[in-house]
């Protein structure tokens, strides 16, 4: 069986809601398993044993939270020469613009080797007050609603063999 690992990190609620919502969109395939794993915990094994993978985190400053930066360095030499090939996407919770960790992303996806499957999907809270900034977040359902068709195109691609 073919499995999806999402691996999130978050400080305000905003990108963990973005990965949930990703896994219940993968749920819906019921030929891939979905883990959701916090960027914290994640290990080498976690990523040698997935098919596929979606990144989730926070933007801070004009690039990833350093909870995910630390979890892409803690793992990238573990790995580095086998996951190449590997489909991946990329979602950030911005409060203005997320190209930045977007494209920290698909910096180090693409030492790894791993193959974009979609564009990084970015939702921008508009957050721009320290207070906004720092507040929980609660996304609509529409905000959350291509979070999870993302997560169900990416398990129905690797159940169907197409990544």
């Amino acid at each position: 069986m073919k499995t999806l690992l999402i691996v999130w990190h978050s400080r305000t609620g905003c990108a963990r809601r973005m990965a949930q919502a990703a896994a219940e969109g993968a749920g819906l395939e019921a030929a891939v398993r979905t883990r959701l794993v916090p960027a914290e915990t994640a290990q080498p094994d976690d990523l040698r044993e997935a098919s596929g993978y979606i990144f989730a985190a926070p933007e801070n400053l004009a690039s990833l939270s350093g909870a995910m930066k630390e979890f892409f360095d803690r793992n990238y030499y573990p790995v580095l020469d086998q996951l190449q090939g590997r489909p991946y996407a990329a979602m950030i919770c911005a409060g203005s613009d997320g190209s930045g960790a977007a494209r920290q992303v698909a910096r180090i996806a693409t030492g790894w080797r791993l193959r974009a499957v979609a564009e990084p999907l970015i939702i921008c809270t508009h957050a721009q007050t320290p207070e906004a900034i720092l507040a929980e977040k609660h996304l609509t359902p529409d905000q959350l609603a291509p979070c999870a068709e993302l997560g169900q195109a990416l398990a129905a691609g690797l159940a169907l063999g197409v990544f």
